[in-house]
């Protein structure tokens, strides 16, 4: 058990980071070198131009430091994040979990669940390109499809028109049509918005108690006795026997659709 997602684990790693850098392999098929400045030598091919390794290696930087935006924005590291971090805040606990605990558990549940989709990306897409059985422009389109569909799963058809709207798109007529600015903000504002909705059922029980607390120190006369400092322990005693972690960690991987995209229509 152990082993199978250590392997989906180190794939997705390396699925993500081969969906950037394939645009960079494309120049190394044999071709003419056509003369010209290092940095802007160019060759021409029957499949089209390709850069020299001076360029090849000013876009591989660029593309590594779109990395972690390409996680944070493109995958449910964003909802992950959000529902953890109000989660504290309803328990009362400032600085408890770190924010560096925290990340670092949005992020192992983050390739947990989008283990799946970077392995379909690596068999459909980057495997058979480094088998030389496609060319890098059908890598990239059969490679960058799961994470589509994931996207597409996760987010309202509202916010889609939203966007559709503001950027002056034609209709579109299947969501393979939506284009990805569209699909990446609108995947955003779902993403937001499904965040807070599951961080205010979170709030509602901590709530409860605080107010409790609250009132039953204000009839008892104890207004100098910050409700917080009581509430805290009856806080921290719910969480532990509903067992918090279990639930949590569990609604949270199965609150994503792995399935077909039904985002748009």
């Amino acid at each position: 058990m152990k082993g199978g997602l250590l392997r989906h684990s180190t794939g997705a790693v390396f699925a993500l980071l081969l969906l950037g850098l394939l645009p960079l392999t494309a120049a190394a098929a044999t071709a003419d070198i056509v003369p010209g400045l290092p940095a802007v030598t160019v060759s021409q091919t029957a499949g089209g131009t390709q850069w020299s390794l001076t360029l090849q290696i000013l876009a591989l930087m660029t593309v590594l430091t779109l990395l972690p935006s390409l996680l944070l924005m493109m995958t449910s590291f964003t909802r992950i994040i959000i529902v953890l971090s109000l989660l504290r805040q309803a328990l009362g606990t400032v600085q408890t979990p770190s924010n560096q605990i925290l990340i670092g558990l949005a992020l192992f549940l983050t390739l947990f669940i989008m283990a799946p989709v970077f392995q379909q990306s690596y068999q459909e897409g980057i495997k058979p390109y480094m088998d030389q059985q496609i060319s890098a422009e059908v890598a990239i389109q059969k490679a960058a499809e799961p994470l589509r569909t994931f996207m597409l799963n996760q987010t309202r058809q509202t916010d889609i028109a939203l966007f559709q709207n503001i950027g002056h798109y034609p209709a579109f007529q299947s969501p393979k049509d939506v284009p990805y600015p569209v699909l990446m903000a609108a995947f955003v504002t779902s993403e937001l918005k499904t965040a807070f909705q599951i961080g205010f059922l979170i709030f509602i029980p901590f709530l409860i108690i605080d107010i409790v607390v609250a009132s039953v120190l204000m009839s008892m006369g104890m207004m100098m006795l910050s409700p917080m400092i009581v509430s805290l322990p009856f806080k921290l005693m719910l969480f532990v026997l509903v067992d918090g972690w279990t639930l949590l960690m569990g609604t949270l991987a199965s609150s994503f659709y792995l399935g077909s995209p039904v985002g748009a229509g």
